[in-house]
């Protein structure tokens, strides 16, 4: 009776911390109710976290109980130190390293539940622990690898193997064998054997792919990492983690449809490798004129005659920590009377939702941080157009040049307005790698430097 009673009240608390998780997730879908989500999913990982110990360990010997708690206390003092260090420009490499993490559990759980199976394994678990594997060998090394591309510990260059997708297809079809071998007579051969091929096609599955398209891998990490947690949970016989993997699962995978549909991409195409370069232009051979540079100065003239202003940020606001200026910017131009609103692409920086992130941390008001499908349509009645850090997002041959490899891709038409305002550091192309003729347009102006500092000059001359 004692042992039932102990059950069922973890696994009503278990039912708890899934509603808990999906309240997280509908709180996260919006500005207003992010911090609510959040609160909620930490509240439901906590009462999972006792739940599950409570579980486990009722009957275990003291010293285990000590050893678990010891873990926990390490790994928590770890994250936190790691979650106060951290900067919001290195958020994209932080989640990309955590998801790592989720990929080595999953096989570290597959191969000790392999081990401790008991002789005569039946097909269907021999299933379960082979997929878990799979899926936690891919997440962990394609999850390094996005975290060193990220961190520019190597090259965002997409890596071009002679008929890489032939290997990868290869990958494919002898881990198929390897399953059948494996579910067929049941060995620690075929399982380790897999193991290796599953971790070098998670590596160079991502290492093909290009940095333009990174927001698309680190949401689809995050949705592998969830497969990865719900196989775990199925080798555990753990109906939370089944139920919180497919949530992480089915929302990351939704993710990269909304990441691709905004690149007008394929989901299959970003797999398979596409565009994206260290910022070379791969288009120089192009004559698109002389490019206008103006000055800090001059900008804040051009603001102090204008009734409506948009911003739209990207990746290098956060690599210069611009987002602090460009809040207190805003605010002085709010005072003026003028109206200020920020344009903000699906997959500005480097991470979905980055420059949401960025400039809640400097508490720009939320109603007037707006979606490119929301903003587009404005920009052609805006007097100015301040474009900090961003390129790709912005780039006019997506819509007006067939032959450009961004062609298709939805952008944020700032070329619309009256006068554009680029914030760059120089005048090379994107993370992309293609050349951007707005620079060249009459009515845009460069203004090159560190981006904090150049609004913060024009803060100045206001």
């Amino acid at each position: 009776m004692h042992t039932i009673g102990a059950t069922s009240l973890a696994q009503g608390a278990y039912v708890v911390a899934a509603l808990l998780f999906i309240l997280s997730l509908a709180g996260l879908s919006k500005h207003e109710t992010a911090r609510e989500g959040n609160v909620f999913g930490m509240i439901g990982m906590g009462l999972a976290l006792v739940a599950t110990l409570y579980l486990s360990l009722r009957d275990a010997f003291w010293g285990n109980v000590v050893a678990v708690v010891v873990a926990i206390a390490i790994g928590a003092a770890v994250g936190i130190w790691r979650a106060r260090r951290v900067e919001m420009t290195g958020m994209p490499e932080l989640i990309a390293l955590l998801h790592s993490f989720v990929g080595a559990a999953a096989v570290l759980v597959g191969v000790n539940t392999y081990l401790e199976t008991p002789e005569g394994i039946d097909g269907v678990h021999s299933v379960e622990i082979f997929l878990g594997v799979f899926i936690g060998a891919v997440t962990l090394t394609g999850s390094i690898v996005a975290f060193l591309k990220l961190s520019a510990r190597m090259p965002s260059t997409p890596l071009m193997l002679p008929r890489r997708h032939l290997l990868n297809l290869a990958a494919l079809v002898v881990s198929a064998a390897l399953l059948v071998w494996f579910v067929a007579t049941p060995s620690i051969v075929p399982l380790l054997l897999m193991l290796l091929v599953a971790l070098a096609f998670g590596w160079h599955l991502v290492a093909s792919i290009g940095g333009g398209d990174m927001p698309v891998v680190v949401s689809m990490l995050n949705s592998y990492s969830g497969w990865a947690a719900a196989a775990a949970g199925f080798m555990l016989g753990n109906d939370l983690l089944i139920v919180t993997g497919a949530l992480v699962g089915s929302s990351g995978a939704y993710l990269s449809y909304i990441m691709c549909k905004a690149m007008n991409r394929s989901f299959v195409s970003v797999i398979a490798g596409g565009f994206g370069s260290d910022g070379a232009v791969s288009d120089s051979d192009v004559d698109y004129g002389e490019h206008r540079e103006t000055s800090a100065v001059e900008v804040a003239d051009l603001l102090k005659d204008a009734s409506s202003v948009v911003i739209t940020p990207g990746y290098g606001m956060a690599v210069a920590q611009a987002q602090y200026p460009v809040a207190d910017l805003t605010a002085k131009l709010r005072e003026r009377g003028i109206d200020v609103r920020f344009g903000i692409h699906p997959v500005a920086g480097r991470l979905p939702g980055h420059m949401n992130v960025l400039l809640a941390e400097a508490k720009v008001p939320y109603d007037i941080v707006l979606e490119m499908d929301e903003i587009n349509d404005d920009l052609a009645s805006t007097d100015v157009v301040l474009v900090i850090g961003a390129n790709d997002t912005v780039n006019p041959a997506a819509a007006e040049d067939p032959t450009s490899p961004i062609a298709g891709m939805p952008v944020l038409q700032v070329w619309n307005a009256r006068d554009v305002v680029v914030f760059k550091r120089s005048m090379n192309a994107g993370y992309a790698g293609v050349q951007n003729p707005l620079f060249f347009r009459d009515n845009s102006a460069m203004l090159f430097g560190d981006a904090k500092e150049r609004v913060e000059d024009i803060i100045r001359a206001l």
